[in-house]
């Protein structure tokens, strides 16, 4: 179940996120989205995300990575959803390296497992519910990532990466 958002309150988070044997190194803000963090941490430390898949990839208009569903088509989630909206900038800009949590269009408390890394600068606009829970950056790692899958761009017709993208492993430590 969804974690209580004490695990994090107030607290910074360093973390290692690896997707194709390439380490991405994380910082999480549970001072600023203790929600969204306690919830991403306690799915982390469960081995939740091991082996799941980045199942989208935008390369216009947007520019990010979505991962965190066991489904791997959008639709797939932890068990639960939960709200609210934390931590959305206000000027709706997501800086590279942000990562923050996806959501159902118009449903601020429909946050469950799925997050996405923004790999170059992104005004993703709010909508009905507001804008997307930052958790925290990507702090190293992101130029590899973007050589190896992001450059590679998608299938034809779709938003899944030519690169097939797992997560290997997200490991937590409290900074």
């Amino acid at each position: 179940g969804l974690a209580d958002k004490s695990l994090a309150q107030g607290k910074s988070w360093n973390a290692t996120l690896s997707l194709n044997g390439i380490a991405l190194g994380i910082t999480l803000d549970g001072a600023a989205a203790p929600q969204a963090v306690s919830s991403t941490i306690q799915l982390a430390k469960e081995g939740f995300y091991n082996g799941v898949s980045c199942h989208r990839l935008t390369t216009s208009g947007i520019f990010v990575l979505q991962c965190g569903d066991p489904k791997g088509d959008g639709t797939g989630g932890p068990g639960y959803s939960y709200g609210p909206i934390e931590n959305a900038p206000a000027n709706d800009v997501y800086p590279v390296g942000t990562i923050a949590m996806a959501r159902q269009g118009g449903n601020a408390e429909s946050q469950g497992s799925q997050f996405f890394i923004v790999y170059a600068e992104s005004t993703i606009p709010s909508d009905a519910a507001g804008g997307y829970t930052v958790i925290g950056k990507v702090t190293s790692g992101l130029d590899k990532l973007i050589e190896s899958v992001i450059v590679k761009g998608v299938s034809a017709g779709t938003e899944k990466p030519v690169i097939p993208t797992a997560i290997d492993f997200f490991t937590i430590a409290q900074k």
